[in-house]
């Protein structure tokens, strides 16, 4: 059986000023797969990420999701789609409880988000579902909890609860584990692969060992080319990749950050 191609790039191109930021990039996303975009810094990752919500127009080439050319849509309608980009910059309210910030996601996916000044009672029947998302990211036990209270790495459980929230058909998560410890890492990673039974993710990750644990495919990046494409074990012992990643031919790329 073929498996389902979510989200297509076809010679994927950006350039600034004379310089080619992505170049000819193309991708294959499997409907409910995780897939890791990965590559040295400066590799273009941001760039693609911001191609694929419309941020920036590409220079050339296209963009398909679910068979639907989207190219030249604006963002709100690709986030209509369902591509539902998180991480990037903390996206919570530091002084709402937990539960309020999930709440407050679900609004938005309602269509009611300017409705804060509406009672208390009308939002109970909101409530179920957001309990239902904090027990996802096993962020149950801090539902009346400042938001601005809780540790690095279950902030960004409950970004990931908030995107959820909207109901994503296609989550970007950009830099997961950024900036966290080894416990936060060890957790969210894990959270990662609870979450995506039955969704389809596409990351930007620096850490290796987090993507050699959970993604299904990997897509290497060099200087806004793919130079690799396919499992860790594979793409691991490419040499282009290891030289990309070590500077040197000769070491293999278990464990590299």
């Amino acid at each position: 059986m073929v498996a389902e191609i979510i989200l297509e790039t076809r010679g994927l191109t950006k350039e600034f000023k004379g310089f080619v930021a992505v170049n000819q990039v193309d991708l294959q996303v499997q409907r409910g797969h995780i897939h890791a975009l990965i590559g040295p810094n400066g590799a273009g990752k941001t760039t693609f990420f911001n191609l694929l919500t419309k941020f920036l127009p590409p220079s050339a080439g296209s963009i398909t999701f679910n068979g639907v050319d989207i190219t030249h849509e604006k963002p709100a309608q690709t986030a209509r789609r369902g591509i539902v980009r998180s991480f990037q910059i903390s996206a919570v309210f530091p002084h709402m409880t937990v539960l309020e910030n999930v709440r407050a996601a679900l609004q938005r996916q309602l269509g009611t988000s300017f409705h804060f000044w509406r009672s208390e009672k009308t939002l109970w029947p909101l409530h179920e579902r957001a309990r239902q998302l904090l027990a996802e990211v096993d962020l149950q036990d801090f539902e009346d909890e400042l938001t601005v209270n809780l540790p690095y790495g279950r902030k960004r459980a409950l970004e990931l609860a908030t995107t959820l929230a909207l109901e994503p058909e296609l989550m970007l998560l950009d830099e997961p584990t950024q900036g966290m410890g080894h416990e936060d890492v060890d957790r969210v990673t894990q959270l990662i692969k609870k979450v995506s039974s039955g969704r389809t993710i596409l990351m930007v990750e620096h850490n290796m060992n987090v993507v050699s644990r959970i993604a299904d495919r990997i897509t290497v990046l060099q200087r806004g080319a793919v130079i690799a494409d396919g499992p860790y074990e594979e793409v691991s012992r490419n040499p282009l990749v290891i030289e990309a990643y070590m500077g040197a031919a000769d070491t293999e790329l278990v464990g590299a950050h």
